[in-house]
């Protein structure tokens, strides 16, 4: 019977010690079975390297540690449960995500129940399980920092998505905590995990160039939850080199190794279609009409205040020698009073989005002072589409609704007294609020603040259009 050398048997040593067996004895016993395997292919006139081949090629390349998963779940009861706790966590939470979501979108009770559940369970329970199984199974300190920072970057992000559907305060910074996580840690952590591996050496300038695809496409979301510059660039940067290139390649160097297809494979290249692609045409697509659409209707709402407020002005000077001028100047001077309780409230609003939960922004930056009064740079916003400040300040009710509601009542009298009832009639049905301002929603409907800031703008130029008509309406008599 042929036996091995000591070179041969170092060798096989060395490789069954890279798949990590941490179980005592069992390594030795793996060991012993694999040279009898390969003594067993050399008797029918094999040499060492073709037997040792045709060895591993049966075995697979997970076989010894599938026996380790296996010995250890048969004999370690704390590994047993923490296995038995990932795989009944996993499936639960995935399948309360998955309800939740379809009852989301048809708008069916209890979705936002199942989806806390679900995504609780995945943070709290799957994911801890997950990384004492892998820490139980490995105990390599290599690669310990990899499992914590996977386990961080994911939870941070199930987490976050479960804020930002639920329209709870803190999505943002959630959501950039795990992109953080995710670039800083997780990515280079992972790396240099693969980069560490001898048998890597073909794919090690695709794993670099993946990573750095990887890194361009987080930081772009991170940017994107930030409403920051350079988003899109990163996250297409980052789509085009992990699809234009990384794939190409990898795929072409499997294509040579490999002498079929595996399904690690296609579900890696399915997988990555139905995540990133999907993804990334919603962020970069829909939320950018979807946001685009509210900043050119409050830039046009803005320069018709501009125009309509110059045009007032003007209508005012042409008259101020004439006997009219006093009148028309009280009404521009009320009409101004209203208007900077509007600007005021809009500010207020902007103050609460801005800061944190009971401690509004002082002075926000989003807002500047122009020659034609305060202005908001809406693209500027962190969280335009915010909940809390139209709950707070614009509806029925609010402390601010009612205030702003009686001057436009005291300011709709006053008009009433210097304009004949006939064209009075004309022009006062303008100044009722609840043609511009929100009414009170149905329950579990919330509105934006940018609808808020809208409702406002609309609220203003009603405003001054009333005030054209007035003056007008005093200078003719």
């Amino acid at each position: 019977m042929p036996e091995l050398t000591l070179h041969n048997i170092e060798l096989i040593i060395h490789d069954v010690r890279k798949q990590e067996i941490t179980f005592s004895h069992l390594i030795d016993d793996l060991i012993d079975h694999v040279c009898c395997d390969v003594e067993y292919e050399m008797e029918n006139g094999l040499d060492f390297s073709e037997a040792y081949r045709r060895v591993k090629q049966k075995m697979g390349k997970r076989r010894l540690k599938e026996i380790q998963e296996e010995t250890l779940y048969a004999v370690d009861t704390k590994y047993r449960k923490m296995k038995n706790t990932m795989k009944i966590s996993g499936i639960a939470g995935t399948v309360l995500l998955g309800f939740a979501a379809l009852f989301k979108i048809q708008h069916w009770p209890l979705a936002g129940i199942m989806l806390t559940l679900g995504a609780v369970t995945l943070a709290f329970v799957f994911m801890p399980s997950a990384l004492g199984v892998l820490w139980k199974e490995t105990h390599s300190s290599k690669r310990l920092f990899l499992f914590i920072s996977a386990f961080f970057a994911a939870m941070f992000f199930i987490i976050g998505i479960l804020f930002k559907v639920q329209h709870w305060p803190g999505a943002g910074i959630i959501l950039t905590l795990a992109g953080l996580s995710g670039v800083l840690f997780f990515i280079p952590a992972l790396l240099v995990s693969s980069l560490r591996e001898p048998e890597n050496k073909a794919k090690k300038p695709v794993y670099v160039l993946g990573a750095a695809g990887l890194l361009c496409y987080v930081a772009g979301f991170i940017l994107k939850i930030q409403h920051l510059p350079l988003a899109a660039i990163l996250m297409l940067g980052g789509l085009f080199i992990l699809f234009i290139i990384v794939l190409p390649w990898y795929t072409r160097i499997a294509w040579k190794e490999e002498s079929h297809v595996k399904s690690d494979f296609i579900f890696m290249v399915i997988g990555s279609l139905a995540i990133i692609l999907p993804s990334t045409m919603i962020s970069l697509n829909i939320q950018r009409s979807y946001e685009e659409g509210y900043f050119i209707s409050q830039e046009q709402q803005k320069a018709v205040y501009d125009f309509m407020r110059a045009d007032n002005r003007s209508c005012l000077e042409q008259y101020i020698d004439s006997a009219a001028y006093p009148a028309m100047q009280k009404l521009h001077s009320r009409t101004d009073d209203l208007l900077k309780l509007v600007i005021e409230i809009e500010s207020d609003m902007i103050a609460e989005s801005e800061g944190e939960p009971g401690r509004p922004v002082e002075n926000p930056q989003q807002i500047k002072l122009t020659e034609s009064g305060p202005e908001v740079e809406f693209r500027f916003l962190t969280r335009p589409f915010h909940n809390a400040p139209v709950s707070d300040f614009l509806l029925p009710g609010t402390v601010s609704r009612r205030k702003l509601e009686t001057a436009i009542a005291d300011y709709s009298e006053y008009l009433a007294t210097i304009t004949p009832q006939t064209e009075f009639q004309k022009f006062g049905k303008m100044l009722d609020p609840s043609n511009c301002l929100p009414v009170q929603p149905p329950e579990g409907r919330k509105i934006s603040m940018m609808s808020g800031l809208h409702s406002l703008a609309l609220l203003k130029n009603s405003l001054l259009t009333v005030e054209s008509y007035a003056l007008r309406n005093i200078a003719k008599h």
